[in-house]
């Protein structure tokens, strides 16, 4: 069985004419799941993806999670 890690994933999006910064914490069993889960968290706001850039998808240890969610269901 695999097992579920934890990614970050860092970008940003443009709004009416503001860039926004974002910071996201997931669980996921890959990368491209974390990414997909992210994308679509962020299109619900009325996004479109070609207007969200990332900048970086990191696997990371429940230790370095800040999300209180996310630190509680991995231990």
């Amino acid at each position: 069985m695999s097992e579920i890690k934890i990614y970050r994933i860092i970008g940003n999006y443009n709004k009416n004419h503001k860039k926004y910064l974002f910071r996201k914490e997931v669980r996921a069993l890959k990368k491209e799941d974390a990414l997909e889960k992210v994308l679509s968290q962020i299109t619900s706001i009325g996004i479109y993806r070609r207007q969200i850039n990332i900048q970086e998808v990191k696997e990371i240890t429940f230790e370095e999670s800040q999300d209180y969610l996310i630190r509680e269901l991995s231990e």
